[in-house]
């Protein structure tokens, strides 16, 4: 690599079109709106999730409209060696894959004496390890290959900023974004770019269906204040064009919304200011808990 491409790297995967592309978590939200949104650029996709059910109903949205779908597997990504011989079947039948997008993850909030030890390593395992499975997976061909490729992270919000109630979850979002921040660097010189998703609110079940311990989220103020949180947010295929032009410009952070990129432009730059809003915002989602713990106790 010479001293130029230290500054500048070429988008490596420009354009999609007859590129193929590895979706986790397609069968719903943002993964299926990226895996529709890639075949409808030209992609051949190749595409997974856990929901069986959901994900043959993305891939007669893709096929249906004249995509391509090379392979459609139901499987659940924290496991490792499932994982392994679902890239090596891909990649014997239809050869390395250009574009590998981590997209699958769960969440759950809560305070710390709430969590369980279950929630905290689920969050770990399928949020952290699942695409850490698919990295060491995909990612190595595409190394070895040597014509370069794209790496596609989803994080969060929550792992760029201190969320009320979002410990759980943001060890895991932070830690794909550690992954990312390095790989980025280290797949660099083998031409393959890296993209770390941080969406804020986004409309998909996982927000209606999100578990918060310890809530009650039937309570009217629970139920205000998710909604308000719905409100904001961006749809599937809003936040699937934004990675799709992340890739195309080989753009490493990706905001699907400009209350994110404002957020963590602000706890950059104005670090006392944004301890001082963290703390006005736990302590608002303090008053909400105590507020919803005790109409339970009245009504329990």
């Amino acid at each position: 690599m010479g001293a130029r491409d230290l500054l500048f790297m070429r988008p490596p995967v420009p354009d999609l079109a007859g590129r193929s592309v590895f979706v986790t978590g397609a069968a719903g939200g943002i993964g299926r709106a990226l895996a529709v949104a890639a075949a409808d650029a030209g992609a051949r996709v190749a595409i997974t999730d856990i929901d069986g059910t959901g994900l043959r109903e993305t891939e007669s949205l893709i096929t249906v409209a004249g995509g391509t779908v090379l392979d459609a597997s139901a499987g659940d990504i924290t496991d490792h060696e499932w994982v392994d011989a679902l890239a090596a079947r891909i990649i014997d039948r239809h050869g390395v894959v250009d574009v590998v997008c981590n997209v699958a993850g769960v969440s759950a909030w809560g305070t710390v004496e709430n969590l369980s030890h279950e929630t905290w390593r689920r969050m770990v395992e399928v949020n952290l390890m699942g695409p850490i499975h698919v990295i060491e997976a995909f990612v190595p061909p595409l190394v070895h290959r040597g014509r370069g490729g794209h790496l596609v992270n989803v994080s969060s919000a929550a792992g760029l900023l201190a969320l009320p109630w979002h410990a759980a979850y943001s060890a895991s979002k932070f830690g794909i974004r550690g992954v990312s921040e390095v790989l980025r660097f280290d797949l660099r010189r083998h031409r393959i770019g890296v993209s770390l998703v941080v969406p804020g609110a986004v409309a998909t079940p996982l927000v209606g269906t999100v578990d918060i311990a310890g809530i009650d989220r039937d309570h009217p103020s629970v139920r205000k204040a998710v909604g308000q949180f719905e409100s904001r947010a961006v749809s599937p295929e809003s936040a699937a064009a934004s990675i799709i032009d992340g890739i195309r410009h080989n753009r490493y952070m990706v905001y699907t919304s400009l209350d994110i990129r404002v957020g963590y432009w602000f706890a950059r730059k104005f670090a006392l200011p944004y301890e001082v809003v963290m703390r006005i915002a736990n302590d608002r989602f303090d008053r909400l808990a105590r507020i919803s713990r005790a109409t339970s106790r009245r009504t329990g």
